[in-house]
């Protein structure tokens, strides 16, 4: 997949996908010196990013109730 490409299934601008694969915040690869991305591999960084942040969630929303 291409930048546009990503960032249209990501549904996010096109210079914060090039910020990501910069920072090495998403999985990209360059080929020549264009940036590309498998489908099947920004799905399972997509997973295991949300995975790492139900934990994360959770024990946020855990305080905000037993603050009340």
């Amino acid at each position: 997949m291409t930048v546009k490409q990503v960032s249209e299934y990501l549904q996010m601008d096109e210079h914060t996908i090039y910020k990501l694969a910069r920072s090495a915040l998403i999985p990209s690869l360059k080929i020549a010196s264009q940036l590309r991305f498998k489908k099947d591999v920004i799905d399972k960084w997509i997973s295991e990013e949300a995975l790492r942040r139900v934990p994360q969630n959770i024990r946020t929303c855990s305080k905000k109730s037993k603050g009340k």
